[in-house]
């Protein structure tokens, strides 16, 4: 096989897994790890030749993109929170109703609570001390599961963030090479929010807070 038939492989392997390329292009990733698994994926033997390809993988448009992301970033700072709690109810005008009270003292004494509605119900992050609140105004068949232990980190940004295209992208890209699971993402106004395991809380502020140096 050529280095360049080797070189087009790579290259279509890079352009279909992007947590893999954005960590070439954010110069976060280890050029010999990425060539052994693309080479284990890919089954190819050209050792050299895949890793010369991993570091010629074209930057493009994507080089100024990320500049802007980088800008954006430099004035950005996080902010965590533990003990969070994400709870998944079924939809229905009744739901919100009921939930109607519980959210109105929630934001009244300044506690945290998100309501996201989604294709097949609402989610609604909470500390996990208002759990009971929540629970307790639904009926048992709308809620469909619980889950605690999570943490919030949140990336607030300038109003520019809005007409920054990819900082979603390059922010989940950082945590996925690190290998830290998202349980719950959005970004919304100023604020790009993760939810997150408790385990991953030093990882993520350690990897989140170099990028925005």
């Amino acid at each position: 096989m050529t280095d360049r038939s080797v070189a087009r492989q790579v290259r279509e392997y890079l352009d279909a897994h992007p947590v893999i390329a954005d960590a070439i292009r954010m110069r976060i990733g280890n050029y010999s790890a990425i060539a052994r698994r693309i080479q284990g994926d890919l089954g190819l033997t050209a050792t050299d030749a895949v890793l010369a390809a991993c570091r010629r993988y074209p930057r493009g448009g994507e080089a100024f993109r990320e500049s802007g992301v980088r800008r954006v970033l430099r004035k950005s700072r996080i902010e965590t929170r533990t003990k969070v709690a994400a709870l998944t109810v079924t939809q229905g005008i009744d739901v919100l109703q009921r939930l109607g009270d519980v959210v109105e003292e929630l934001l009244d004494e300044n506690a945290l609570c998100r309501l996201i509605q989604v294709s097949r119900g609402t989610v609604i992050i909470v500390d996990e001390d208002s759990v009971p609140r929540v629970t307790h105004a639904l009926r048992e068949s709308q809620l469909i599961s619980t889950r605690k232990g999570l943490i919030e980190v949140a990336v607030t940004s300038p109003e520019s963030i809005e007409e920054t295209p990819g900082l979603l992208r390059h922010l989940t890209g950082i945590l996925a090479a690190q290998g830290i699971n998202i349980v719950e993402a959005l970004s919304c106004y100023t604020d790009t929010i993760f939810l997150l395991h408790y385990e991953d809380l030093a990882a993520a502020t350690a990897v989140l807070t170099r990028a925005l140096q």
